[in-house]
C-alpha cells in the first residue's frame, strides 16, 4: 500500500501567524504540532490550528506544492486558506478525536478552579 502525503498549512488563528508543512501522517504531525512537540516556529507562537490541507500522491509532488505555497505572497495564501475553509475552522477536529494529554489536562485543571 503507498502513502499519501499531505501539504498543510497551520495557523495561530485567522489571519495569525502561519506554517506551511508536509507529511505522510497528517493527523500525527499535526498532534505533534498542536502538543508542542516540534520545537521552532509553532511551538514558539502558538501555530496549532490546521486551517488546510491538500493530498498528493508522492512526496515530490507535496513538497514542490510545499515550496510553491511558502513562497507565495500572504494574500494569496490568506485566500487559498479561505477557499476550502472560510470559517478557518481547525480541521483536525474534522479528521480526529484525538487531542493533547498535556493539554486536556490543563484544560481540565483549569476548570476545577
Amino acid at each position: 500500500m503507498s502513502r499519501r502525503h499531505c501539504t498543510y498549512i497551520l495557523a495561530s488563528k485567522r489571519n495569525g501567524a502561519l506554517y506551511v508543512g508536509v507529511t505522510d501522517d497528517l493527523l500525527d504531525r499535526v498532534l505533534d504540532h498542536k502538543c508542542n512537540l516540534v520545537a521552532g516556529i509553532t511551538s514558539q507562537y502558538a501555530i496549532h490550528q490546521l486551517v488546510y490541507f491538500e493530498w498528493h500522491p508522492d512526496l515530490q509532488s507535496a513538497t514542490e506544492r510545499e515550496q510553491a505555497i511558502r513562497q507565495m505572497h500572504r494574500i494569496w495564501k490568506l485566500e487559498l486558506i479561505e477557499q476550502q475553509n472560510p470559517g478557518w475552522r481547525d480541521l483536525y477536529s474534522d479528521l480526529s478525536a484525538s487531542s493533547c494529554p498535556a493539554a486536556d489536562s490543563a484544560q481540565n485543571r483549569a476548570l476545577k478552579i
